[in-house]
Parts: structure tokens; C-alpha cells; sequence
């Protein structure tokens, strides 16, 4: 249990000890939540800190059940059992798929502004979030980063169920999750305060970091 996602992140960043004051290391943070953790675990690490931001593909009439996800350049990746087994139409998939685009565009205008973003060929990069479920938005997070030639590929998570954890370790470099209980529901049931972030706690965050770095 993490008293909230401060404590996550520090306890996280502790994990991640071994990769401090290294100067091709970049923290790509989900938001939102991810960046609260993500900040914490960039400011041990002395590293810059961006954001990366996948969107879920709810299910017909069932928001909160992820079919897929859609990728910040508006790739899409499918959990095809679950597509196949409620039987959703392509057309669903297109429409939504539109509407969580026009979604991430809001957000990263709003997060980032003209700010350019930190360039990944040849860096290991550290992906981190408040927790993976069904793991859909973090596949389309990694599908991204992929592409921009990274040398080396971390997730890091406080917390999972071990069978995503497991698959995940298939994925990628390396996987560090701080619990991987067997029994999972949901992400918030395992911190003591699961607030909401909001916009302002992202943006706020994200210039801390860049000032700390720039007096490095």
C-alpha cells in the first residue's frame, strides 16, 4: 500500500537507484497520475522529465473496459480477444479512436505549449505511470518510444498484476514493478489516497523539472 503517489514515486525512484546521474537517461511519465510518480523518481535520478500520453479505447457501453489504446503519433494497438469477443465493429474502433486523438492533442497543447520535445534516439529511456491494468495504454506508450530509436527501454510501476508484469518482461529491457499482487482490481486500491491530478499538477510539475535540470 502507498500513502499516495508521492510516496510511490519516491519508493519507485529508490528502486531505480542504479540509474542516477546518468547523462542519457530521459523519464517519460503517462499522465497523469504517471507524472506525479514520474517527477518524483526524475528529481533522485537527476534526469529530464517528459510526458508521453497514450489514450484508452473504452468498450461500447463500457468505458472503463480497454479494447485498445491509441498512440501519441495515432497509432493503434488492439487487444483482439476482447474486439473479437464483443464482437466491435472497425467503424467503432475508427470513431474512437478519433475522439481519444482530438484527446491527447488537448493535452499535450495544453501540458507542453511550443515547448520541443526531449529528442530519445540513443537514450535509455525510463516509461513510468501510477500502475498498469490491462497494460493497453502502456503497449501504445511503447509503441511510440520504440519507434524514436531508443538504446535502452525501462518501465517502471509501483504497482501491477504479475501476469501483465510477466508480459511485459517480454516487451521490453527491463521491468521494475514494486508489487505484483495476484489478486488485482484496480490501481487506486492499492494507495491510501488515489486523488485525481489535474492539468495544473501536471504542467507545474513539468516546469519544476526543467528548472532543476537547468541548474545541474
Amino acid at each position: 500500500m502507498f500513502a499516495d503517489k508521492v510516496d510511490a514515486g519516491k519508493q519507485l525512484a529508490n528502486a531505480l537507484s542504479g540509474f542516477a546521474d546518468e547523462h542519457n537517461l530521459i523519464v517519460l511519465a503517462i499522465p497523469r497520475g504517471g507524472v506525479v510518480v514520474g517527477f518524483e523518481v526524475a528529481y533522485a535520478l537527476k534526469a529530464p522529465l517528459d510526458i508521453i500520453i497514450p489514450r484508452k479505447i473504452g468498450a461500447p457501453n463500457q468505458p472503463e473496459l480497454a479494447i485498445g489504446a491509441v498512440g501519441q503519433d495515432g497509432s493503434i494497438v488492439l487487444n483482439n480477444r476482447i474486439v473479437n469477443q464483443l464482437g466491435v465493429s472497425r467503424t467503432y474502433v475508427e470513431e474512437e479512436s478519433r475522439r481519444q486523438e482530438l484527446e491527447i492533442k488537448r493535452r499535450l497543447d495544453k501540458y507542453r505549449g511550443r515547448i520541443p520535445f526531449l529528442k530519445l534516439e540513443g537514450k535509455k529511456v525510463i516509461v513510468v505511470d501510477d500502475g498498469v491494468a490491462t497494460g493497453a495504454t502502456l503497449r501504445a506508450a511503447l509503441a511510440f518510444v520504440r519507434k524514436q530509436k531508443v538504446k535502452e527501454l525501462i518501465i517502471a510501476l509501483p504497482v501491477g498484476p504479475l501476469s501483465s508484469i510477466q508480459e511485459f518482461r517480454k516487451e521490453v529491457d527491463q521491468v521494475i514493478c514494486l508489487l505484483t499482487p495476484e489478486s488485482f482490481f484496480a490501481i487506486g486500491a492499492f494507495y491510501k489516497d488515489f486523488s485525481q491530478t489535474s492539468d495544473e499538477d501536471v504542467i507545474t510539475l513539468l516546469d519544476r523539472n526543467r528548472e532543476e535540470i537547468n541548474q545541474l
